[in-house]
């Protein structure tokens, strides 16, 4: 009980923590173009990041697959600033939510692949590394769900009541997050 609870925690951190700020800022890009309105959609789409980031723990844990880990940090803001084109692009169009699912699953895999390499030095003693695993999923996707439904009510607020409009709002935080996520790149060089 005591590893489930302490990777619970973990997962909670993970995310939370803000020398982890592709989380939020990933999150961020995910979310700015809903209002609180679309919970359900966003829960779905967030709860498949959490699926593929999941995934990939399992398949680092166990040695399955681990993808060079350069890769994988040049990969992660790559997705968010991909999730930022994508906003920008589908403004004035409707949402696809295969597309949105599918891309949330794969750039999840991403992520956690990226967290792997920690997780697995974290689980390396231990008999069953799936009490851990289900724990920090779960931790992460409390936590996702905290910011995700936070970042809601902002969009929310500041459109209903017409503080920005909905298309300029998406666009001034698109570009700021991709400029945060290109430091993230520089960062790495």
């Amino acid at each position: 009980m005591y590893d489930l609870i302490f990777y619970l925690e973990l997962g909670l951190f993970h995310v939370l923590d803000w020398n982890a700020i592709d989380h939020m800022l990933f999150l961020s890009a995910l979310t700015i173009v809903y209002s609180f309105k679309d919970f359900k959609n966003v829960f779905w789409i967030v709860t498949s990041f959490t699926v593929g980031h999941t995934l990939s723990l399992f398949l680092s844990a166990f040695d399955i697959l681990k993808p060079d880990s350069q890769i994988i940090e040049f990969l992660i803001p790559a997705t968010i600033i991909l999730t930022c084109v994508y906003n920008i692009m589908n403004l004035k169009l409707n949402s696809n939510v295969f597309f949105e699912y599918t891309f949330s699953i794969i750039f999840g895999l991403i992520h956690g692949f990226g967290f792997g390499n920690y997780f697995e030095i974290l689980t390396d003693s231990l008999d069953t590394k799936i009490i851990p695993l289900f724990g920090f999923a779960f931790g992460v996707e409390l936590s996702q769900l905290v910011v995700v439904l936070a970042i809601l009510i902002v969009n929310t607020i500041l459109i209903k009541l017409k503080i920005i409009n909905r298309i300029n709002y998406v666009k001034i935080c698109s570009a700021l997050i991709i400029l945060l996520s290109l430091n993230l790149i520089y960062q790495m060089i």
